[in-house]
């Protein structure tokens, strides 16, 4: 074997070892709320907004990817890094803020999960309470490389989007059409679209979850490139996904004039539309998307709370080294499957509108990311390259431009 053979050899095994926190948190982006919102996007608006989905994954690798280098530079996840260069004070505001904000997302995750499986006919009363324990054993009881392993496994699951995207038989030239000539037409209704697609797309606990994950995992700087490609990879095929969900939703729903209300008349309706395999393909997705999420929710909770308060973290401690970690954990799944469980409770409303709720938190978090890691004193040779910079700003001006669109159309009584 040449030298050139060994060093690429040598490269595939180093990328094996670091490969998981960039795959699986851009993976879980696509949780059961994001899968909603995808269908939403479909069914209501066809390929209209398929055009999102470049600027979208261009804005979600440079976010991910800084986080990834904020780790390797520092050693230290992004909380951290907040609470020493702003303050305990503001930390806590907004950690706080987070914790509401996940708190929401994680029963919006519960919904999905409970509604996939009613598909199966299998009552939420059943679902939620099993599912909520088994994702707490995992955590509580299991290690990092185990969980990660169990995460990435269920990553590739994803495949059943791409798979259910083909067998309904879209119009592909008027897909890609509209997503390299598309025709904008701004409503309120199609703003608020597009602020929870991106909102699901880049999640502010993304980028807490990836830093921390990959501090946790000691992945040194010398490490960096091949985090690079992980977390490029991640991306990239997480959009992939996403489009395939719009796409299915967009040849079936849309095409026949289905208004769907919940994501189980998603899946129910796509039947008799494109078969009974893509019916299920799509219903087992989402129930996977949802274990997914619920999983990782809460566990980026505790982490970044934990990194911002100065406590004890990480899935490797035992209760009595990290109490605080493993209280948020239980706390948040205790909690959320507690709420889901309540009578008559709106399933789709609180999946869509968490989306919204962190398309609107997340200029807040990129503005922070923003200012650490241009900062020498705090990333030295890791500082953001220029073109960084500008997609980061760009990202950050867009979506403070969409959400007071949403808020002047919703004032303006603009339809």
């Amino acid at each position: 074997m040449s030298w050139r053979d060994q060093k690429f050899v040598r490269n595939i095994f180093i990328f094996l070892a670091v490969m998981g926190p960039g795959i699986i948190t851009a993976s879980v982006g696509n949780n059961s709320a994001g899968i909603a919102t995808y269908s939403l996007a479909g069914a209501h608006f066809g390929y209209s907004l398929v055009w999102s989905f470049i600027p979208m994954t261009l804005a979600l690798i440079v976010a991910q990817e800084m986080s990834a280098r904020m780790a390797v530079a520092t050693g230290k996840g992004l909380a951290d890094l907040i609470r020493e260069n702003f303050g305990v004070k503001f930390t806590f505001y907004l950690m706080l803020l987070l914790f509401i904000v996940n708190l929401i997302c994680l029963m919006a995750e519960f919904s999905g999960l409970a509604a996939s499986l009613e598909i199966f006919h299998i009552n939420k009363y059943i679902s939620v309470p099993i599912a909520a324990l088994l994702v707490w054993l995992l955590v509580v009881k299991g290690s990092y490389k185990l969980v990660e392993r169990i995460f990435l496994i269920i990553s590739f699951f994803y495949l059943s989007y791409i798979i259910s995207g083909f067998i309904s038989h879209p119009d592909w030239k008027s897909a890609f059409h509209q997503m390299v000539a598309p025709e904008f037409n701004l409503n309120l209704e199609s703003t608020v679209m597009i602020v929870g697609m991106i909102g699901t797309t880049i999640t502010p606990w993304m980028q807490f979850y990836l830093q921390s994950t990959i501090v946790e995992k000691k992945i040194s700087a010398d490490e960096y490139k091949h985090v690079r490609l992980d977390v490029i990879v991640g991306c990239v095929v997480a959009c992939i996904v996403a489009f395939f969900i719009v796409v299915a939703c967009a040849a079936t729903l849309f095409k026949a004039g289905v208004r769907v209300e919940t994501v189980k008349d998603a899946a129910l309706a796509l039947k008799p539309l494109a078969g009974e395999y893509a019916s299920w393909l799509f219903a087992f997705g989402l129930f996977n998307a949802a274990i997914f999420a619920v999983s990782i929710l809460p566990l980026s909770t505790a982490y970044c709370i934990c990194e911002g308060m100065g406590w004890e973290e990480g899935i490797d401690k035992n209760l009595h080294e990290a109490p605080q970690f493993f209280g948020l954990f239980t706390a948040m799944i205790v909690i959320a499957a507690g709420v889901v469980l309540l009578p008559n409770f709106p399933l789709l409303k609180m999946m869509y509108f968490s989306q919204v709720g962190n398309g609107i938190v997340l200029p807040l978090i990129l503005i922070f990311m923003y200012w650490l890691v241009n900062n020498p004193d705090i990333m030295g040779e890791f500082v953001n390259s220029r073109t960084f910079n500008v997609v980061t700003l760009l990202t950050i001006c867009i979506m403070i431009g969409l959400t007071a669109m949403m808020l002047v159309f919703a004032l303006l009584g603009f339809g």
